[in-house]
């Protein structure tokens, strides 16, 4: 998963000005306590950012992949 994927999903899945907000004030536990955007910023990959946002706020797998139904969900690691 790249950064501009990450961003895309973020945006479809939670919606731009929310999903956002998660991105810069969601505390994420399994991230040493860091929000997404300082995770990525520490260089953190995106995937592994994208399954800690989405199990935190515990959004079902069925829609953690936006609305391509043929998008491939990246492995966890």
């Amino acid at each position: 998963m790249r950064y501009r994927e990450f961003s895309e999903l973020v945006d479809e899945v939670f919606g731009e000005a929310l999903g956002r907000a998660y991105v810069r004030e969601q505390v994420l536990s399994v991230l040493d306590d860091r929000t997404a955007a300082q995770a990525l910023d520490d260089g953190v990959e995106p995937r592994v950012v994208w399954h800690a946002l989405c199990d935190a706020l515990d959004v079902p797998d069925e829609r953690r992949w936006g609305h391509d139904d043929h998008r491939q969900a990246p492995p966890r690691r």
